[in-house]
Formats: structure tokens, C-alpha cells, sequence
């Protein structure tokens, strides 16, 4: 661990398309079973996704993306989108290797909650895959439960998710 260097999070930038595909596909390839979506099916994506991407989620407070940067390094990113009904839906969260056990993963889902919280949303859902014993005490941490829904992983049906809400 290196001493003086702060974690940071913030929201994506417009012109971070490139910077987004980097670090969605080194999550995709660190935690494949982690995500609904594929490395091989995010790969095929243009750069127009990605450019698109970052636009979007860079403002307003129906869909955005954090970034956790620690000395200007990329470590770990969330996703999070407002649906029709109200509630957030907490995506896409990954932590780097390099930037495990030093707070990143608690700071982006609080970051998620906070603008949930700002938008008047009434709650924060999520699906976290059943063993990923780390992520689910994450999250209770921060005061998530299980609702008592579960569904097969789309990415790998053999497997099963399940949701976890926080009412605000």
C-alpha cells in the first residue's frame, strides 16, 4: 500500500468513452461472473457506444457512472439508472485488484445512494451474484437487505443472483 495517496470518486467525464471501455472490459475480464454481460459482447461494441456512453452518464440524475481514482488511476467504477417507477438500480460495480480493501467499493455505492437520495428516489435495488460472500457484506454495510428474489445470472445461468434493496 502506498502511503499519501487519496481515493477519490467522481462522476465519468463527456470525453471518457475510451477511459469507460478500459475499465468496463478489466472488470469484465477480472470478475466474469459478475456481470450480466460478457467481455466478448462488450468487446464488439464501437467506439460510439463507449463515447456515447460517457455523455450520458456524465450528467442529470437518471443514469450515471462513478469512477474510484486513486492517484489519477482508474480502480473500480459503478453504474446506476433511474427506472420508470422511481426506484435506482445500483449496476456494473468493480473494484480492481490494485484498489481492494482501501474503501473504493463502499465510496462508489455510497456516491450511488447520495444522488438516489438527491434525485427523491425511494429506494436503491441491486442483483449481486449469491456467493460473492465480499459484495453482499459490502453492501449490507451500507444498509442493503435481500428482498427474497433470485434469478439465474444472465451472463451464466448456472448460477444465481439475488436482489438486495435500501429504502431511503
Amino acid at each position: 500500500m502506498r502511503d499519501n495517496v487519496s481515493m477519490i470518486v467522481r462522476r465519468i467525464r463527456p470525453d471518457e468513452g475510451p477511459l469507460l471501455r478500459h475499465t468496463r472490459l478489466e472488470a469484465l475480464a477480472d470478475a466474469p461472473t459478475a456481470f450480466a454481460m460478457t467481455h466478448a459482447e462488450e468487446s464488439d461494441y464501437p467506439p460510439e457506444h463507449w463515447t456515447r456512453a460517457a455523455a450520458e452518464r456524465s450528467t442529470g440524475t437518471d443514469d450515471a457512472t462513478f469512477f474510484a481514482e486513486d492517484d489519477g488511476d482508474v480502480v473500480g467504477l459503478v453504474g446506476c439508472y433511474r427506472s420508470d417507477d422511481g426506484p435506482f438500480h445500483l449496476v456494473s460495480m468493480w473494484v480492481a485488484p490494485r484498489g481492494r480493501g482501501r474503501g473504493a467499493a463502499t465510496a462508489l455505492t455510497r456516491e450511488v445512494v447520495e444522488l438516489a437520495r438527491q434525485a427523491g428516489a425511494p429506494g436503491v435495488s441491486l442483483w449481486v451474484e449469491a456467493s460473492n460472500e465480499p459484495a453482499i457484506r459490502l453492501y449490507e454495510s451500507v444498509g442493503f437487505t435481500f428482498d427474497g428474489t433470485a434469478r439465474p445470472l444472465p451472463s451464466h445461468p448456472e448460477q444465481t443472483e439475488r436482489r438486495m434493496t435500501l429504502d431511503l
